[in-house]
């Protein structure tokens, strides 16, 4: 089946994809499978050797993977910036990953003629659906901890932003050592769900009810499923916050990438002692966001990636407008070149019976409330069905710090916003349907691509079934 590609700039359908059915799916995860064993045993010092040969590959290829990756997106320098990072991730995996999976024999505390150890046994098949707000990163990002796990790979990308597909492959095609373990399929949901069926583990990135369909069905098979779902990210700016900095962080943190990120910033709660200055210079350095249009070079908010969202934006705006909230600034989905746009948009006078204030919008919208009291604020910040990440901005990292706690989410910024993509290294789980399964983010995200062995050694002679008699009774 063919299925015609929009252009996120032009509106125009150019591109074309040959979404693979349940029959090719299955071959190439049988083609997989049979590479995967010689895989594991090459041993993981050999695997990492094999991730940074990819991710030079990638690199030698950067400008080509970028330019596709623009058209995909409509937006040029983080394109530029998932294709570095994706390299990085490789390289990065493959330093990390070894001194993560060796296992060093152990003397056990309870009986001393006992050791131990462990020793990681991985998925055959790890299969990779992903989504089309960062198509490069969320592709690559479960793939490298998979892979020199030992694992083989099969990646589904959304066939909303296919295009950089073709230089992917390139790279894997010319880097032999991995190219029998990775594979990319192309095609839509029931591509996904034919993916579904034939791998070992499955890692899903997307929306809630699609992610249910994607849980149901792996546990029907009993495979393990590693979900991050849809986010409704809350800041809480407190009184004593420097308004200059939080501003900056909670205009970045909302519309960066259009505001498609599972992890922008969606509601905002301000002290109501600083609300209304917080709300005049928010409101002037979002209108002074220009959009990369029409040179995709210069500017900031590109287009809306996917057309469908940018009636959900429109519609949440529309929601809140209805309902009492006002624009101070932008509210209005533009069409520029066949392009859907919308320009930074801040509201006030918002509330929770606002589907902009619980729904997923995932666009550049900024709703702003003010809080009386901390307490308040707390309950507004975990009034959500999501609970993806948060931040708390203030003054004292201290206090701040303590408010972040009190928070129902996965990853906290504290004194920023979006802390969670700019470190690797914390460790963090999703709360309520914002995802289900290990972290993806740390040096334990690998552990979610094995499986541990115990081997527990006797060093003495075994205990007789006799030490295991009743006791005579002894009587008086």
């Amino acid at each position: 089946m063919k299925i015609p590609v929009r252009n996120p700039r032009t509106g125009e359908n150019d591109y074309v994809i040959e979404a693979a059915d349940a029959s090719e799916v299955g071959q190439v995860a049988a083609r997989l499978r049979k590479a995967q064993p010689a895989w594991f045993a090459a041993g993981i010092e050999k695997r990492a050797e094999a991730l940074v040969a990819w991710s030079d590959s990638i690199l030698k290829h950067k400008e080509e993977l970028t330019d596709a990756l623009s058209v995909d997106t409509g937006r040029y320098a983080l394109s530029k910036s998932e294709v570095e990072g994706a390299a990085r991730n490789l390289k990065r995996w493959a330093s990390i990953a070894p001194g993560l999976l060796q296992s060093d024999e152990k003397n056990s505390e309870l009986i001393q003629t006992i050791t131990y150890a462990n020793q990681y046994v991985p998925y055959q098949l790890a299969g990779f659906i992903s989504p089309w707000n960062f198509p490069v990163t969320l592709s690559l990002i479960d793939a490298a901890p998979a892979l020199i796990a030992g694992c083989a790979a099969l990646i589904k990308p959304s066939e909303v932003t296919p295009r950089f597909v073709k230089p992917l492959l390139k790279t894997i095609t010319e880097t032999p050592e991995i190219s029998d373990v990775v594979d990319v399929v192309l095609g839509d949901g029931a591509t996904g769900a034919a993916l579904v069926n034939e791998v070992d583990i499955i890692c899903f990135t997307g929306s809630v009810p699609t992610g249910r369909k994607v849980a149901a069905a792996a546990a029907a098979r009993f495979i393990p499923a590693s979900l991050e779902l849809g986010g409704k990210d809350p800041v809480i700016v407190l009184q004593d916050a420097d308004i200059e900095r939080a501003t900056d962080a909670v205009l970045r943190g909302s519309v960066l990438n259009t505001g498609h990120a599972c992890l922008s910033i969606e509601r905002i709660y301000v002290d109501e002692k600083i609300y209304d200055d917080f709300v005049a210079l928010l409101t002037k350095k979002a209108a002074a966001v220009d959009l990369n249009f029409p040179d995709i070079h210069d500017g900031v908010i590109g287009p809306v990636i996917f057309e469908r969202q940018a009636e959900t934006i429109a519609a949440h705006i529309e929601d809140a407008v209805r309902k009492g909230a006002k624009v101070q600034c932008g509210g209005k989905v533009e069409n520029h070149g066949g392009g859907k746009w919308l320009r930074p948009t801040v509201l006030t006078n918002v509330n929770h019976d606002m589907a902009v204030m619980v729904e997923e919008t995932f666009g550049p919208v900024l709703p702003v409330m003010s809080y009386a009291t901390l307490a308040e604020a707390i309950e507004l910040a975990n009034d959500t069905s999501f609970g993806l990440s948060a931040a708390v901005i203030g003054g004292d990292v201290a206090e701040a710090r303590k408010v972040a706690e009190c928070i129902n989410a996965g990853g906290l910024s504290i004194n920023d916003c979006g802390l969670t993509i700019a470190t690797y290294e914390p460790e963090k789980t999703s709360f309520n349907f914002s995802g289900l399964g290990g972290s993806r983010m740390g040096p334990g995200s690998i552990y979610r691509f094995v499986r541990k062995k115990a081997l527990i050694m006797q060093h003495g002679a075994p205990r007789p079934v006799a030490d295991f008699a009743e006791p005579v009774a002894v009587r008086g």
